[in-house]
């Protein structure tokens, strides 16, 4: 059978990416599938870009998914970059699909959700006794601001494989614009952070973000303590208390999700603590260009 694709105009741009597009369609204009080519801009990023690509099962094998592949590929190259990332559950199609068309797996993410009707509750009371918890949603408070931004660099070395990532480069204006870009889509992000009594800095955070209903299920975004003050708990306390806070001022939340390298033992052994459990696993691939 034979089908034709249509390169896109996608609105998706933000300051730090921008979105190429392509549907896959029958002749007489039935949708096929689709391919998603997200190109990196900020610095350290800019080798990099990320693909989403999605056949219906009715339309598969009949070589849809190898010519979105092939025309996305064939753009990230023109645009001069080095590897492209994509994801798939593991043992899905998509893992299948991927491993057949050169992708490599470069990291393994375990995803897992915590039922709040079932699981046991937290104790956030248990802080490390050189350390308080503060809070707040949405934007960060102009107060904290420049703290906080500072404390991003927490992440940096976070487990991320053979994906090539790169160092994703925090300043106030990208925290500002993080924040709007969940509230733009009219969803709830709520942070806390662990802050040193004795210096008053913040030296960990957690994320969350809500949906715009807040029913069903939320979704956490990061959680991170600086290096010299691992150890201490911190990572268990500020999401203890994020379930606390969901719990207490949402109670139509009834999951948390949470996604995890395979290599980051510590989360794992906090989310395990805390009630999380696993759903499934996903593959992060990589395809050198």
């Amino acid at each position: 059978m034979t089908f034709r694709l249509t390169a896109l105009t996608d609105p998706a741009d933000s300051a730090l990416s921008h979105r190429l597009a392509w549907l896959a369609a029958d002749p007489d204009g039935t949708p096929l599938g689709t391919a998603f080519l997200r190109l990196f801009t900020s610095p350290g990023q800019s080798h990099l870009c990320g693909l989403a690509l999605d056949v219906h099962p009715a339309e598969r094998r009949r070589g849809v998914g190898s010519a979105l592949l092939a025309a996305a590929t064939d753009a990230a190259r023109a645009d001069g970059r080095q590897a492209l990332n994509a994801q798939a559950v593991e043992g899905s199609p998509g893992d299948g699909f991927l491993t057949a068309h050169g992708f490599t797996r470069a990291l393994v993410l375990d995803y897992a959700r915590l039922d709040l009707a079932t699981a046991p509750a937290g104790d956030p009371g248990r802080v490390h006794p050189q350390y308080r918890l503060v809070s707040w949603t949405g934007s960060c408070p102009d107060e904290l601001l420049a703290d906080f931004t500072r404390s991003r660099t927490a992440m940096d070395d976070m487990p991320m494989g053979d994906t090539h990532f790169g160092q994703v480069a925090w300043d106030e204006a990208r925290v500002l614009a993080a924040a709007k870009a969940v509230a733009d889509r009219g969803e709830l992000l709520h942070t806390v952070a662990a802050v040193e009594t004795a210096s008053g800095r913040i030296v960990g955070f957690s994320e969350l973000v809500l949906p715009a209903d807040l029913t069903g299920d939320a979704q956490h975004y990061g959680t991170a303590v600086l290096p010299a003050h691992r150890r201490r708990g911190l990572a268990r306390s500020m999401k203890a208390e994020t379930v606390r806070w969901t719990r207490t001022e949402h109670p139509a939340i009834t999951g948390l999700l949470t996604d995890t390298a395979e290599q980051n033992t510590g989360m794992l052994a906090v989310n395990e603590s805390l009630g999380y459990r696993t759903t499934h696993r996903s593959i992060e691939f990589r395809l050198d260009l």
